[in-house]
């Protein structure tokens, strides 16, 4: 099993843009936990960030025939992208969102995800551990 995992923009600058709401790990430490985690279930991850809509769309469109899911956390086009929402759709792979923090308790026009309604399900609020949480879901829906 092979899981494509994405980071949208401004992820890479984990550990220093508002530790207050996205804690103080940084995104290569998010990696590694996740690695790790792989490693324990005997999956294969690939982590990719961009701050490019574009570039997460080409990944998207790219992963099908290539990895079994998705895991995405679409930062702030969660809230704006309907290219990356119709690449999901297209794709035709399981994928599960995540978010560090509690996107339903924050600013209003974080509450809307256009990514939601095409992922087979949303984690958030956990800080790192949504992306871990995430990971174990997606391994528990492929493996069904």
């Amino acid at each position: 099993m092979k899981i494509l995992v994405l980071h949208g923009p401004n992820l890479n600058m984990l550990g220093t843009r508002e530790p207050e709401i996205y804690g103080s790990l940084t995104l290569d430490d998010i990696n590694a936990a996740l690695s790790q985690l792989a490693f324990d279930l005997g999956i294969e991850i690939e982590c990719f960030q961009t701050n490019s809509e574009g570039r997460l769309v080409d990944r998207i469109q790219s992963a099908a025939g290539l990895f079994d899911g998705i895991l995405i956390n679409p930062a702030a086009y969660t809230h704006t992208s309907v290219a990356i929402r119709d690449a999901i759709a297209a794709a035709a792979l399981p994928a599960v969102e995540v978010h560090l923090s509690n996107i339903h308790s924050r600013e209003k026009f974080r509450t809307k995800s256009y990514i939601a309604p095409m992922a087979i399900g949303q984690i958030c609020g956990f800080g790192a551990d949504s992306y871990l949480l995430g990971l174990r879901a997606i391994f528990n829906h492929i493996k069904k």
